[in-house]
């Protein structure tokens, strides 16, 4: 089965994801509100797994929500917390609930997050779970097992357009592109010139893009992303139209930024989509596509 979010990007239609994050507890009211609120103004939105190694509810348990809820999922998975059992149990049990597209994540460090005596499985890469799945799709598990009835998924992995060296990173996305990744959503980026820079290289590769956008809420928030978030650099002037925002309107400020970034990525044709990550505060997603002047 073909999802509506493959169908999107096969299209050539510039695609509109978002980000929901599973609560930290089994109250999922204001879950099932972001999602509802945003099932019908982004084309697939984007369940995150224990994000920065924080446990939450599982990812795979918010995706069901949306599917049920009439929304089109993305389903987050890391390597960091399932050996290779486990991730194809989950693949399984997300296909027979018709949860087709899977962002495939090695995973934050445990050492990042609220769990530091937890221990890290990385029994697969996130190449390796790409690669997983389209065994899966041929009707074979990683054992060599014949499968009665067969998944099919819309694979996507990241990568980081601003790492430095960046060199490392090329060779990790031509490995997932040739695992077989269908799209690929970028880490934030803030700086255009690295994004064309890397959009020029990827180009050439089968594979639709999606530019990743972080909401910046104060300059504070900026300067941390700067100084603790790898290949995430938030240029100077960027920071200081932050911190030089009226008083209660830096979120304004930074609905105002990500709005013009998407644009510029829209009338430039540098990718195919955004992935908008508003980090609890989705509900001035829609804002941030009108000030992008996609609604």
């Amino acid at each position: 089965m073909v999802s509506s979010f493959k169908e999107a990007l096969e299209s050539g239609k510039f695609v509109v994801t978002c980000e929901v994050a599973p609560p930290k507890g089994i109250n999922l009211e204001k879950t099932k509100h972001h999602i509802e609120f945003l099932k019908d103004k982004v084309d697939a939105m984007n369940l995150t797994d224990h994000q920065s190694s924080v446990m939450r509810y599982p990812s795979l348990g918010a995706a069901i929500m949306v599917k049920e809820l009439g929304g089109e999922p993305i389903l987050q998975m890391t390597c960091r917390d399932r050996n290779r059992l486990a991730l194809q149990a989950d693949l399984l049990c997300a296909a027979s609930k018709g949860i087709h597209n899977v962002l495939c994540l090695t995973g934050d460090s445990v050492m990042l997050g609220d769990h530091k005596e937890a221990k890290g499985v990385f029994d697969l890469d996130s190449s390796q779970l790409v690669a997983a799945m389209r065994l899966l799709e041929k009707g074979k598990d990683l054992g060599g097992n014949e499968l009665d009835g067969a998944p099919a998924f819309c694979a996507g992995a990241i990568v980081t357009p601003e790492a430095n060296p960046i060199d490392p990173q090329l060779i990790k996305f031509e490995k997932k592109i040739d695992a077989g990744a269908e799209f690929i959503q970028t880490q934030a980026v803030y700086d255009m010139p690295k994004l064309k820079s890397f959009m020029d290289y990827a180009k050439q590769f089968p594979v639709k893009i999606l530019a990743g956008i972080i909401l910046l809420t104060s300059a504070p928030m900026a300067r941390f992303m700067n100084k603790n978030i790898a290949g995430v650099n938030v240029p100077q002037e960027l920071v200081d139209e932050m911190a030089s925002a009226p008083k209660g309107r830096a979120m304004e400020t930074g609905i105002e930024i990500a709005g013009r970034m998407i644009k510029q990525i829209h009338d430039e044709n540098i990718c195919d989509g955004v992935h908008i990550m508003a980090i609890g505060k989705e509900e001035v997603v829609p804002d941030i596509m009108s000030a992008a002047g996609l609604t």
